[in-house]
């Protein structure tokens, strides 16, 4: 506890203002839900509006990484310019790629990386993790299991794009493979994300219809 409350104070010391990109990765076609993942309506709009709404308040642009150019024309009407909208450059529909992605074409020191299917992302902790990122290649939510959440993260931009590059020519394709080839990250546990908030809704992926009806319960 002595530790995540020195990490903290860190955190208050250290607020500094930085230029920050939102990288979201649109991922693909839900056949659960028939139909991307982002575009299913929650509490009245889209699920991954409920993301950019959230975030954009403490990131200086918001980029929305689509797959292929039908997927773009699918988002681009309910955007309304609250997001940039880039294409990957394969179809593969791999984290790792969407990543390249994004952070080619992220203008920001840092960027914050997030799935589009995380309605109740947390702002709090987004600048937390933005402010503990300052002279760090990237600053990673990590569970007292040694599970990590590198799609809940921050970056800077310029190392992440090296190190997602230098993956992909190894032929690895998983987020772990680009962070395995990163120097100086920091790992936070969600033991002191906790303090910030308690319930970690943060991390709540809408996957199932199950989910979306909890999404829309804890809305309320």
């Amino acid at each position: 506890m002595e530790e995540n409350n020195n990490m903290l104070s860190v955190y208050f010391l250290s607020l500094i203002e930085l230029q920050t990109s939102a990288v979201i990765l649109a991922g693909g076609f839900s056949r659960r839900f028939g139909n991307d993942k982002g575009l299913v309506v929650l509490a009245d709009k889209p699920i991954v509006i409920h993301v950019i709404d959230r975030i954009s308040e403490v990131v200086d642009e918001v980029l929305l990484v689509v797959s292929s150019e039908d997927q773009k024309k699918t988002f681009e009407p309910i955007l309304e310019n609250k997001a940039n909208l880039v294409i990957d450059k394969d179809e593969s529909q791999s984290p790792l790629v969407g990543a390249i992605t994004g952070f080619e074409s992220a203008k920001g020191e840092y960027s914050l990386l997030l799935p589009c299917d995380t309605p109740l992302v947390s702002i709090q902790i987004v600048q937390f993790l933005l402010d503990m990122c300052t002279n760090k290649s990237a600053v990673i939510p990590r569970w007292p299991s040694g599970y990590i959440e590198p799609l809940q993260a921050v970056y800077h931009t310029k190392s992440a794009l090296i190190a997602a590059k230098t993956a992909l020519a190894q032929g690895k394709m998983k987020m772990r493979a680009m962070i395995d080839n990163l120097r100086g990250a920091r790992y936070v546990s969600t033991m002191v994300l906790e303090q910030l908030e308690p319930r970690l809704l943060t991390f709540f992926n809408v996957n199932t219809p199950q989910d979306l009806k909890k999404a829309d319960s804890l809305l309320k």
